[in-house]
């Protein structure tokens, strides 16, 4: 009788045993079938994301290289991050020589010799920096905003696209509608913008870090920086924008949460002015370039 009962117990434990094995390989299976199937694709910032995201769609996962929050002129990237990167089959760099690639670039490739990089810059023209300097060596040096042009997003978005099919070959009409979708998007935002600041009479801005260099090249604006190359402005300098800003009729002073507002706050109390943040490196690219484009027609009204 006890042999008996030992025989029932083990055949009852197996049978547990069988059924955890079968949950927990089909569970395995579902979670392949999820994420095991999608392209890992690394980015350097977060705009870019909603780029490879909007081609790609439902075949690709996006690792952001350079988080929510963080300055991309000295953010260092994380061990997790570096490990993350090894299975990702293609970089998308932004390419136009951002501090962040500059310096990091090259370690990251020795992470996944295999990725595919794709370099988001390719066919864009790009321009000096206005008033500041990425490198303060340097004069003359390339300014790296290029995405804040919504002509510059969309040849980037086209370069990603043509790299995704050619990690991708089977599904490159799946990539092309998508891409096309998005560039009509680009398209509008681009009229949008230039229909609401074509009213505007007085075209000058201040902003504290020099990034709408190509903004204002497409939109036909002045943008003056606080920055002074890439340093923070002298008192003699802060007093010369102070006079600048009462001369352009400027009431609104435009900052970026990731650097420090003190000198655009002195200026705006010194022309009864306001501080504006705008976050050039937000991850909702068409939606904050609107905000952008809102704030810039109420400031220079």
């Amino acid at each position: 009788m006890k042999e008996l009962s030992g025989r029932i117990l083990f055949s009852i434990a197996l049978a547990l045993l069988i059924t955890s094995v079968l949950v927990v390989s089909n569970l395995s299976c579902k979670q392949r079938e999820e994420t095991g199937d999608k392209i890992m694709v690394a980015v350097t910032i977060l705009p870019q994301a909603e780029f490879v995201e909007s081609v790609g769609g439902e075949k690709v996962e996006v690792i952001v290289m350079v988080p929510p929050g963080a300055n991309i002129h000295i953010y260092e990237p994380t061990p997790s991050q570096m490990n993350s990167l090894a299975s990702a089959k293609m970089y998308a760099k932004v390419g136009s020589d951002v501090e962040f690639e500059r310096t990091w670039m090259d370690k990251l490739l020795a992470v996944n010799r295999d990725m595919l990089v794709v370099d988001c810059a390719e066919r864009i023209e790009l321009q000096e920096m206005v008033g500041g300097h990425e490198r303060e060596e340097s004069h003359g040096a390339t300014d790296p905003h290029i995405w804040l042009s919504p002509r510059n997003a969309g040849i980037m978005v086209q370069n990603i696209c043509q790299e995704l099919v050619q990690v991708d070959p089977e599904n490159s009409a799946y990539y092309e509608k998508n891409r096309d979708a998005y560039l009509q998007e680009l398209d509008k935002l681009d009229r949008d913008i230039r229909d609401n600041l074509s009213a505007v009479a007085n075209r000058t801005f201040m902003v504290y870090h020099p990034t709408f260099g190509y903004f204002a090249r497409d939109y036909n604006l002045v943008m003056i920086p606080v920055e002074e190359e890439g340093k923070e402005p002298t008192a003699a300098r802060l007093a010369y924008l102070i006079g600048q800003a009462r001369e352009q009729g400027i009431k609104v002073v435009f900052a970026e949460p990731q650097f420090n507002p003190q000198s655009v706050e002195v200026i705006a109390e010194a022309i009864g002015g306001r501080v504006v943040f705008v976050d050039t490196l937000a991850r909702d690219y068409i939606r904050n370039m609107r905000i952008l484009r809102d704030e810039l027609v109420q400031a220079m009204e």
